[in-house]
């Protein structure tokens, strides 16, 4: 049973700090040129919580955490932070375009607390596995901050919509008490929604529901630590304890504007690659389709031409390659997955789930036993690098960072859910949920009791 609900959160007071310069991305997507460019747009902006500068001269007693812990408590006084005077849902909607594309979708759901679940206990579910290290890291902060700042992006299944129903009810009665278009051109709004009669709706609603982590694993199993962390500490156990709770996101995976992008490969690095080779070698399970680049001026039409036929044989478990031009060939490649490939013979050992993704095919069908690139590999990233945007990865083979670029389609949100629900995970970078929630949009302050 999923326990969801309302809470009194803190957010950003606009009289003082405009959200435009203290709201920021997740802090996993924060470049050292985004973290400066954040420092410099605001005295308030989250940043200095999130993701601080670190000093030569920090030790135990002075550090990220403990300036973050300070200027927090000071934001709070100072009400440049405040409380929420009555415990609420709040309607999250994120209007963005498509990379690549000028469509425009709208993407909703809404934040609340969620009641921290063991993955034994088959509520909250995970579709991949996580690092230590940004663990530790956040859950040094939240020790010194008791402070969730960023956003748990949790999916539900919800195909009669109710839920939806009811924050468009609530958006249709009053403005956006924030609205703000962030760097990439998103527009963030939301809503307060405080009616006990909603509240009580969304409540039960979400009861039945399974849950799946879309992004924050780390967050996650790091709220996970730091209850574990009380529980220790306590002389009682009390389900309800303020630590036994996170902020999250909840969106519909039967909504409309729910938009996962692929992750691309890029593979670098390698002795005596060679694209000739690989193909003789794959020829027995997949038919290769040639898009040759007879000249420069040729290539942006064929590129186009590319990209479209790959989008379109997704349904024929597709795979698309453009390796360094080699013995003066150049040319893109469409991988198929011929018909009568047996995927149990060319993926022993894995499940029909794990079999029926493409990123899967691609790394132990061809990363590891053509170009030998092992987990450890994978995970050291010796060989591999990740690209979002295909022109990108395009662009690396042309300027000679890498030696062959394999695209990927994106997979499906129903996938991802079959995974997760089964209790299998994914490879790590199989899926990227767009656009990203903002972290200090809503906070929680783990109070003690």
């Amino acid at each position: 049973m999923a326990l969801v609900q309302p809470f009194r959160a803190f957010r950003y007071n606009p009289a003082v700090a405009p959200f435009e310069r203290v709201l920021t991305q997740p802090y996993d997507k924060i470049s050292p040129a985004m973290q400066e460019q954040y420092y410099s747009a605001d005295a308030h902006n989250l940043i200095a919580i999130e993701k601080g500068r670190a000093y030569p001269s920090d030790n135990a007693q002075k550090n990220v955490y403990t300036r973050a812990a300070a200027s927090l408590n000071s934001w709070i006084a100072e009400h440049v932070i405040q409380q929420e005077p009555a415990p609420a849902f709040y309607s999250y909607a994120q209007e963005y375009t498509m990379p690549g594309t000028s469509a425009r979708r709208t993407r909703r759901g809404f934040i609340g607390l969620g009641h921290l679940e063991d993955y034994s206990a088959n509520v909250i579910f995970r579709h991949e596995y996580t690092l230590s290290g940004p663990k530790a890291d956040r859950l040094e902060l939240l020790r010194h901050t008791r402070m969730h700042t960023g956003q748990l992006f949790m999916l539900y299944s919800d195909p009669q919509l109710q839920i939806d129903a009811v924050l468009q009810e609530n958006e249709s009665c009053s403005a956006p008490v924030t609205q703000m278009t962030d760097e990439y051109g998103v527009i963030h709004r939301l809503w307060v929604l405080a009616d006990p009669h909603q509240t009580v709706f969304i409540r039960d609603a979400m009861a039945p529901q399974k849950l799946v982590i879309a992004d924050g694993h780390h967050r996650y199993e790091t709220s996970l630590n730091f209850r574990n962390e009380h529980r220790s500490r306590s002389a009682k156990c009390d389900p309800h304890a303020p630590y036994e709770f996170s902020m999250m996101t909840f969106i519909n995976t039967c909504s409309e504007g729910l938009t996962i992008l692929p992750t691309h490969r890029l593979v670098a690095n390698l002795r005596d690659f060679s694209w000739s080779a690989v193909r003789r070698y794959l020829e027995p399970w997949f038919a290769t389709e040639t898009f040759a680049i007879h000249s420069d001026q040729d290539i942006s039409r064929v590129r186009a031409q590319f990209l479209s036929r790959l989008s379109e044989a997704k349904p024929l478990r597709a795979i698309g390659v453009y390796p360094a031009p080699q013995s003066g060939e150049r040319g893109f490649y469409l991988l198929r997955l011929r018909p009568e490939a047996d995927t149990a013979q060319i993926l022993p050992g894995l499940s029909p789930l794990q079999r029926e993704l493409d990123v899967v095919l691609l790394h132990q069908g061809i990363l590891e036993p053509v170009l030998g690139i092992t987990p450890q590999a994978v995970s050291s990233e010796a060989n591999l690098t990740y690209e979002r945007e295909a022109a990108a990865a395009l662009d690396s083979i042309d300027r000679g960072a890498a030696q062959v670029a394999f695209l990927l389609n994106p997979v499906e949100v129903d996938r991802v859910m079959d995974v997760a629900t089964s209790g299998e995970v994914m490879p790590q970078k199989s899926t990227d949920f767009y656009p990203k929630l903002l972290s200090g949009i809503t906070l929680y302050r783990v109070e003690e009791k």
